[in-house]
């Protein structure tokens, strides 16, 4: 098959979708299918060009270490707020259906096309490019959209931007409404807007069971789980030690958090745990490696507590095991709004793969994992007095630190060959059937 991704995300950008993707390409293209990927130039999460290779610049094009064949658009340069990025999202997007349209028209035209969401825009623009070129689309909804729109009032900016001039793919008078719409009736307008979208797809590809049943019951029909994962062998890890050397018996419990440092991870709520905890007479340490948009206000509320909390930069994949080595359980957060409750993080994975022991301030599918995986302890999310209280259990009793079942999880249930497998039959079906 020829595969037509428009995604806002790809390496060497390091974060979930640019993972996710790396192991999916691989795999799709083993299997003799031709990926071409339209997506802007490295410049995810501080908004700035990462790499000045003409190999990586806008318009350029060039074959990547997973086969893929990359079209890099345009981007726009964005500070800390979700109207620079929204704004930044459309401009990539626009400008990935320009060169759709120059670049695969005629007897270069692809099988199927599949529009990767977030960012928003691009399934608009997915489906006008599907349309253009006469093609099925496939929308995959690596979040529950548009359920999380629901937890707009909690962030910064209002979403009322995100689809503004994304008119291709829209009912006509959309676009030019937008800039009319109150707040209040813009957020209204988005969550039907996009399940309208959403069925005007061909096919729709998400990451948990939960959100699928949600959208059948929506209505639609073909609906495929395609989970995240890892690989267990990525990491070969001592166990936590009993003891440590100079610990007099009370051996500092270490947490460690790597991903993203976003609204939707709400580890402020964790950095209040471990001040809660260490005035308890505990001795912890929370490591967060990572950045987003929340980093400086994470680190802000570390200092305001004195919260035994240190903030690392991200790492390349490669450098994650050492942080791994390094603790004695793995923090996987998320914030309490109900569409969290239809998310798995894809960090639980690889959390999983690690054989840690996991700290899980979450609810609905992601704890049903780490409960099912016996992966660890699960607390409600948002709730610092429960994180505080386990994490002192786990101090006073560190035998709970023992290797977990999560890596069997993951190979029963989330191994990426049978995902692979998934995708390319979904693909398949959309383009033949």
């Amino acid at each position: 098959m020829r595969i037509l991704l428009l995604t806002h995300y790809w390496a060497p950008e390091i974060g979930a979708p640019q993972n996710r993707w790396r192991w999916l390409a691989r795999g799709l293209v083993e299997r003799g299918h031709e990926l071409a990927v339209l997506t802007p130039a490295p410049h995810y999460p501080a908004g700035v060009l990462l790499d000045s290779s003409p190999r990586l610049a806008s318009g350029a094009i060039a074959r990547d270490e997973t086969g893929a064949m990359i079209h890099r658009t345009t981007f726009r340069p964005y500070g800390a707020g979700i109207s620079g990025r929204g704004a930044d999202q459309m401009l990539a997007a626009a400008d990935g259906a320009r060169l759709a349209l120059a670049r695969f028209g005629g007897g270069h035209r692809p099988d199927v096309v599949i529009g990767s969401v977030p960012g928003l825009p691009t399934l608009p623009v997915a489906l006008a490019v599907g349309g253009a070129l006469r093609r099925p689309v496939v929308a995959e909804l690596r979040d529950a959209w548009p359920d999380i729109l629901d937890s707009s009032r909690h962030w910064a900016e209002p979403p009322a931007g995100l689809l503004r001039r994304a008119a291709p793919g829209l009912p006509r008078g959309i676009g030019a409404a937008a800039p009319r719409l109150s707040r209040r009736g813009a957020v209204a307008l988005l969550p039907p807007l996009v399940t309208l979208l959403e069925r005007r797809a061909d096919a729709v590809a998400v990451t948990t069971d939960s959100f699928a049943q949600a959208l059948r019951e929506r209505g639609m029909r073909r609906v495929k789980v395609i989970r995240n994962s890892a690989v267990p062998s990525d990491w070969g890890l001592p166990a936590p030690p009993v003891r440590r050397d100079g610990d007099d018996g009370r051996p500092e419990l270490r947490v460690v958090y790597l991903g993203t440092v976003g609204r939707s991870q709400g580890l402020a709520a964790a950095v209040e745990a471990a001040a809660l905890a260490e005035r308890r007479g505990v001795r912890l340490r929370l490591r967060i490696v990572g950045d987003g948009a929340q980093a400086a206000h994470i680190r802000a509320t570390a200092e305001r507590l004195g919260a035994p909390v240190e903030m690392l930069p991200p790492v390349a994949p490669t450098a994650v095991g050492a942080h791994y080595a390094w603790a004695d359980t793995i923090l996987v957060s998320l914030q309490d709004w109900p569409a969290m409750s239809m998310t798995v993080p894809s960090k639980l994975y690889e959390a999983l793969a690690t054989g840690r022991h996991i700290s899980g301030a979450v609810d609905g599918e992601a704890a049903g994992i780490i409960r099912s995986a016996r992966a660890g302890l699960v607390v409600p999310p948002q709730d610092p007095r429960a994180l505080a209280a386990a994490w002192a259990a786990l101090a006073a009793d560190r035998s709970g630190l023992t290797a977990s079942a999560g890596r069997q999880w993951l190979s029963r249930h989330a191994n990426r060959h049978d995902q692979v497998n998934r995708y390319e039959a979904l693909l398949d079906e959309v383009a033949h059937g």
